[in-house]
């Protein structure tokens, strides 16, 4: 959630390096933050979904996809959404983990 919060907010601040995605970008602009950081012992690149189903939705500035590699070349990916329903209405989930978030919510 850090590197979602970080990401988000550098990206609003216009104070990330943009790159140009190939897909969805007919006009071949530079467009896309992106952000890498390392943290306790793993690579992070952040950007916003550029995915068919982030743009269908008006997504493309609140879905944030976290590619976390690790040093031996174990690689994880987690999109990071605001949830627009249900308990954790208007709080960033990671998908699929979402009984954790509700339980980082909730203090627990």
């Amino acid at each position: 959630m850090a590197v979602d919060r970080e990401y988000r907010g550098k990206a609003d601040a216009e104070a990330l390096p943009l790159i140009a995605p190939r897909r969805f970008n007919p006009s071949g602009r530079a467009w896309l933050p992106i952000m890498h950081t390392d943290r306790e012992g793993w690579h992070m690149t952040a950007l916003f979904s550029n995915t068919a189903r982030a743009h269908e939705l008006d997504r493309t500035h609140d879905w944030v996809v976290i590619y976390a590699d690790e040093h031996d070349g174990h690689e994880q990916r987690y999109t990071v959404v605001t949830e627009y329903r249900g308990d954790l209405a208007g709080e960033r989930v990671v998908r699929g983990r979402e009984s954790e978030c509700r339980a980082h919510y909730s203090g627990g």
